[in-house]
This record gives C-alpha cells, sequence and structure tokens, in this order.
C-alpha cells in the first residue's frame, strides 16, 4: 500500500512539493484538488510531476465499492481501501443538511455486544486521510467541493472506536475543520466513544470542540458490563469525572447514547436511575431503539415502550430525545453492512 495524499495538510504538502523539486504553489493545485475530492489522477497538475506522485501515493485511497439506498432517502456506502479493507459509512438527511456517519478503523475491539462492527475484531487503524477521503468522496459524490458543502455535519460513529485510534483521529478532526479546505466546524462534528477515560482527557485539550458523545446504555458499572466489557476497565464514575472536564475545557455539554435493550435497561427503575446519576449535569440523553444483530441475542423495544422511557425522563428533569430510526431497511445500524459483506465472502449482504 502506498502513502495517502490525504494525510497531508497544506504546510506539509507544500514542503513535499519543494522535495520534488516542483514551486511552492502546486501544494495549493493539489490541496484544492483533493479537498474536491478528485482523485490524484484527475488533480491539474504537471503530467510529469502527477507520475512521480503516483509511483508513491494512491490515486484513490477510499472508493464506493457499493452504495445501497433506503426508501427513507438514507444512503449507506460500502468503501474499499486501497489494501482492501472494507469499511463502511452512511449519509443521513435532515432539515438542517446532511450527516455523514464515518468510520475510523477497519473492524473494532471494543467487543460491544449490541455492535455489529466488532465481530471480526479488529483488522486496522485507519489513517487520517482514510477518515477524511470519506467524507471528500460523498461530498463529491453529491455535487458538493470544499466551498459549497454536501455534506454538512460528521458523527464518527462508524465502524471502530475513534479513540483508540487517537492520534488518526486527531489529525483527521484537524484536517477536516481546517480553513481553506472543506473547513466542516468543529461544533458540526460528533465523536462517539464508549467511554476511553484518558483520552477523553487528552481530547479536551486539543482545543477541537466537536460534541463528545458516550455511548452509556447502563446506568451500573455491572449492567454495563454485560454488553460492554470496556467498563471492567473504566468506571462511570470516572467516565462522568472526564465529561465533566470536557465540559470545563470546552464548553460544550456531552451527550449519552442509551439504547434501549428490551428486558435489560428500559424498565421504570432503570429510568429513575439514569435520572439520578444525570440529573443538574450539562448533558443530553439520546435514546435509541436497538438496532438487532442478526449474530447477537439482544432485542429491541417497542416504541410504545421506547416514548414511555423518554416521558420518565423528561418529566424527571432530563433533556432527552429518542432518535429516528433510518435506514433500517438497508442495516443501518454501526457494522451491519460490512459485516453481512465479509459473511458472505464479498457479495451483497441483501
Amino acid at each position: 500500500m502506498k502513502n495517502i495524499l490525504q494525510d497531508l495538510n497544506l504546510n506539509e504538502l507544500e514542503l513535499l512539493v519543494l522535495n520534488f523539486g516542483e514551486k511552492k504553489f502546486r501544494a495549493k493545485q493539489l490541496y484544492d484538488g483533493i479537498m474536491q475530492g478528485k482523485k490524484l489522477s484527475e488533480i491539474n497538475v504537471p503530467a510529469a510531476f502527477r507520475k512521480k506522485l503516483l509511483e508513491q501515493y494512491e490515486d484513490e485511497p477510499v472508493k464506493i465499492k457499493e452504495t445501497f439506498r433506503s426508501a427513507d432517502g438514507t444512503e449507506k456506502y460500502l468503501f474499499e481501501l486501497a489494501d482492501g479493507n472494507i469499511i463502511e459509512g452512511v449519509l443521513m438527511s435532515y432539515k438542517y443538511g446532511n450527516t455523514q456517519c464515518v468510520s475510523t478503523q477497519a473492524g473494532c475491539r471494543m467487543g460491544c455486544k449490541f455492535c455489529a462492527s466488532t465481530l471480526g475484531g479488529l483488522i486496522r487503524n485507519l489513517t487520517s486521510g482514510e477518515i477524511l477521503a470519506q467524507v471528500l468522496t460523498v461530498n463529491a459524490l453529491h455535487g458538493g467541493a470544499n466551498v459549497k458543502r454536501q455534506v454538512t455535519n460528521i458523527v464518527l460513529m462508524g465502524s471502530g472506536e475513534p479513540l483508540d485510534n487517537y492520534l488518526n483521529v486527531v489529525k483527521f478532526l484537524k484536517n477536516v475543520t481546517a480553513e481553506g479546505g472543506i473547513n466542516i466546524s468543529a461544533r458540526n462534528i460528533s465523536l462517539s466513544t464508549c467511554g476511553l477515560v484518558p483520552e477523553i482527557y487528552k481530547l479536551a485539550e486539543e482545543e477541537i470542540p466537536v460534541n463528545l458523545t458516550i455511548s452509556l446504555h447502563q446506568t451500573s458499572d455491572e449492567g454495563r458490563a454485560r454488553t460492554m466489557p470496556i467498563a471492567k476497565k473504566y468506571t462511570i464514575a470516572e467516565i462522568l469525572k472526564a465529561c465533566e472536564y470536557y465540559f470545563e475545557k470546552t464548553g460544550r455539554r456531552y451527550i449519552f447514547e442509551y439504547s434501549l435493550i428490551d428486558g435489560e435497561n428500559c424498565g421504570d427503575k432503570d429510568a429513575q436511575a439514569l435520572i439520578n446519576l444525570l440529573k443538574g449535569k450539562p448533558c443530553h440523553v439520546n435514546l435509541i431503539r436497538l438496532n438487532e444483530v442478526k449474530e447477537r441475542t439482544l432485542k429491541s423495544v417497542s416504541e410504545k415502550q421506547a416514548y414511555k422511557f423518554l416521558g420518565a425522563l423528561e418529566r424527571g428533569g432530563l433533556s432527552a430525545t429518542l432518535r429516528r430510526q433510518i435506514g433500517a431497511d438497508i442495516g443501518g445500524a454501526c457494522g451491519q453492512l460490512r459485516a453481512g459483506y465479509l459473511k458472505n465472502g464479498g457479495s451483497n449482504p441483501q
């Protein structure tokens, strides 16, 4: 596998072109082409220079292998990386714009029992450029450029644990928010983690005020450990303390994702325990009706049960919403499309 040009920011590209014996302005030509989602072979630079670059850098580090469209307008993509690995992403349309869910790893090693991404374990981390290329590719697919974007919001909630690939994810965040590039505001980016406490503290110091989202799903460490192995390493109390620090440093309230699992965490006592845990904190609770994974035994709740739980939280004084279910007919949950593709030996999972 060759190097990836999308890993480099503008300053790094300037050093690169100078090392190739080219004029400094070639870096801006490369940068603009990259931010428009072009292949290296499509960027308008001298043919001899482009040929030299293609000897060392991937022409297209991330390409869309298959696209699936839901009846509700959601699009899901199987991306193929230059080394043949498969990842996935989703584009969701809302009134305020288009949100793209990106992957940060090929597979995942966190082992959460409600998630399909972990079924095959972790294959490897993605580079910052491979994460960025997912956004640039989908933005270009829908006619967007770096000035007039079609992707307006990003959620790091695809395959992988973002904070388990910390350095590459932070560089991606810096590059995707950089002025002169695609320049998506950090306030329009959400990063979801199962709760890697030391990395939350580090992220707070990066001065990139993204929306921090924690996969909570339970109110006790014992209950959380039943579905999330990470709970054996970091307690809820430690996570809450790290979240408070993140709020102090960034001024951004934090979000807790809470997947409603039938018979596990959605009773009246669970609602009250969640209220007791979070009331008065600068946070929001995002309830999710579990997207069932065929390889797992966990079951979702009915719409009526979900709204009953939401009502209990609201009456208890919590800021909470129930996430709209989208893309269920195309394997909309994290890792489902990739898992089906790999299970079928690289053929259409549907």
